[in-house]
């Protein structure tokens, strides 16, 4: 059977496309809440960011990937809804798609591990969702395989399209169009993955945790060092360093008062 090609749509059309199929929706009483993507970084905190570069670091979905992002930077994303372990989304292309995308729970053994290495290096629920954690707790998350990010076997996703791939765009599309929601609601991802945050956050733990200080300032990667090493960005830290109060004496000291000289 002979497959043909459908005709490249430029981006300003598929983006107009987009907004008239939100109009319709919206007008026929459907609820949505569609990704929208302000310039050109798809996810700007270390969540979304963490989760796009975990995609980006496997083969599997290194093809499909660069068209997914044109699809939701451009708004093709009508609608993205996340649940424990599920993911609902419409996808504008040539008419609308339902997606539907699965990922698999955290195995406990691995949960636990996370949560052990990391005990009392995180003090907040807001400093865990803001990212602002050392970047020792930031690999841990972030390993492969054995992070809190799914590889692709943890990954399962159909699409309506009549695209024969395995992924086809407007699965990848909804697959960064996640990334971009976890800048808003960070604590949508462990909704996903089916654990709790709170877990995270421990005060003791048994097992080696990860050093909380931390390096010297000469030794902290700055800017495109982050990025180059993990894709992301760190909060900067704060420091700390008080001066110490100086006491003046009750007696102005702009001048010796005067007097004979001392021979």
């Amino acid at each position: 059977m002979w497959y043909e090609w459908r005709a490249y749509v430029r981006a300003a059309r598929r983006r107009r496309q987009a907004e008239r199929e939100l109009g319709r929706l919206r007008k026929k009483g459907q609820a949505v809440s569609p990704v929208v993507i302000e310039g050109r970084a798809i996810a700007r905190t270390f969540w979304g960011k963490a989760w796009c570069d975990n995609l980006e670091r496997y083969s599997d979905f290194a093809n499909r990937l660069p068209r997914g992002r044109t699809y939701v930077r451009n708004g093709s994303v009508l609608d993205l809804r996340i649940a424990p372990g599920d993911v609902r989304a419409l996808v504008s292309g040539s008419e609308i798609y339902r997606v539907a995308v699965k990922v698999s729970p955290v195995a406990k053994a691995r949960w636990t591990s996370i949560c052990r290495d990391c005990a009392g290096t995180i003090d907040s629920l807001v400093e865990l969702l803001q990212g602002r954690f050392s970047t020792g707790v930031m690999e841990r998350i972030c390993r492969q395989q054995t992070g809190l990010f799914p590889a692709p076997a943890e990954i399962n996703f159909s699409c309506s399209c009549p695209d024969w791939a395995s992924m086809c765009k407007h699965v990848a599309a909804v697959l960064y169009g996640i990334g971009a929601r976890l800048d808003e609601q960070p604590e949508l991802l462990f909704r996903l993955r089916r654990v709790h945050e709170q877990d995270l956050i421990a005060k003791a733990g048994s097992g080696i945790r990860l050093s909380k200080s931390g390096p010297p300032a000469e030794k902290v990667l700055r800017g495109e060092g982050l990025s180059e090493l993990f894709g992301l960005e760190l909060a900067a830290g704060e420091s700390a360093a008080a001066e110490p109060a100086r006491r003046r004496s009750k007696q102005s000291r702009r001048g010796r008062p005067r007097g004979k000289a001392k021979r």
